[in-house]
């Protein structure tokens, strides 16, 4: 008898332990739910401010319609674009162009800069070679090198994507170029001493210890590629998002040109979304960071 009793003892201790860790995810996740309720109110109501005080405003005269639009001015203008289209075909013809172009410019201008991040952040005689061109690059204008890409190659996709890639290789290259001297150099040794070649260092360290500089780059190297193609569109274009911008600025047609950000800023959010997705899916093997360790 006495033996059941002890035998019993741990049993009944290790599921009141399993209760109590439940039970503490349970109310984690209560908690989590309220704190994202409470999240997406306050985005609404600021929204409802923003945009309610905007309209009253307006159709009280405190601010001149004329030049800054009005919201129900900016969502006729919005629907205006979806039904009527405009003088450079439908709305989704120039969306379309204006995301190959930023999609291209992304997609140049992250290889470009991950490559030559990782490669100069390797290798110091390359970074001081390399290193003060870079930054004379860097410090022109971008509308100026927009301005030579469109005279140099004139007014279709290509200059537009060049514009882009640029803007996104600096944000990239630099977090890459910074994310590789942050590895730890003792770790770098110790993979050496086992015989490791400078490609399997690369591929298994550098790389993997560099991506969370490199993932976190992306974030704002995108919303960079989207304005290289506006702003590309807008020196000279035959479509695109940007055009619909210069001829609304044109016109001084405050309405449409909100509407055309509008329409950017919905794009922008949506690959805002699939680049977290992505950064969760290669980052799993990082341990969570304070805020995300709250959540669990």
């Amino acid at each position: 008898m006495t033996a059941t009793i002890h035998k019993g003892a741990p049993v009944q201790k290790q599921e009141k332990e399993q209760a109590q860790a439940s039970e503490l995810k349970a109310s984690a996740r209560r908690a989590m739910t309220r704190r994202t309720t409470w999240v997406w109110a306050g985005r609404a109501i600021l929204a409802i401010i923003v945009i309610g005080g905007w309209q009253w405003f307006t159709t009280e005269g405190w601010v001149d319609k004329f030049f800054f639009g009005q919201p129900s001015e900016i969502w006729n203008s919005l629907v205006d674009l979806f039904t009527k289209g405009t003088a450079f075909g439908t709305i989704w013809e120039n969306l379309w162009v204006t995301m190959q172009e930023a999609i291209y410019g992304f997609l140049l201008g992250t290889l470009v800069g991950v490559v030559l991040g990782i490669l100069l952040g390797s290798n110091k005689y390359l970074s001081e070679v390399v290193g003060p061109y870079i930054r004379i690059v860097n410090s022109i204008p971008r509308i100026v090198l927009g301005s030579i890409f469109i005279v140099a190659f004139g007014l279709g996709v290509f200059p537009k994507v060049l514009l882009a890639a640029v803007l996104v290789f600096f944000v990239v290259f630099f977090n890459a170029f910074q994310g590789v001297r942050e590895v730890d150099q003792n770790l770098v040794g110790n993979v050496r001493v086992l015989g490791a070649s400078p490609l399997q260092v690369a591929i298994h360290v550098t790389i993997p210890s560099a991506m969370t500089w490199i993932i976190a780059s992306l974030h704002t190297a995108f919303g960079f590629a989207i304005i290289g193609a506006l702003v590309a569109e807008v020196l000279g274009a035959q479509q695109g998002i940007g055009l619909i911008i210069s001829q609304a600025q044109g016109t001084f047609d405050p309405n449409t040109v909100f509407a055309c950000m509008v329409i950017i800023a919905v794009i922008t959010l949506g690959a805002e979304y699939l680049i977290a997705l992505l950064e969760h899916t290669l980052l799993k093997w990082r341990p969570p960071n304070r805020s995300e360790a709250q959540a669990i």
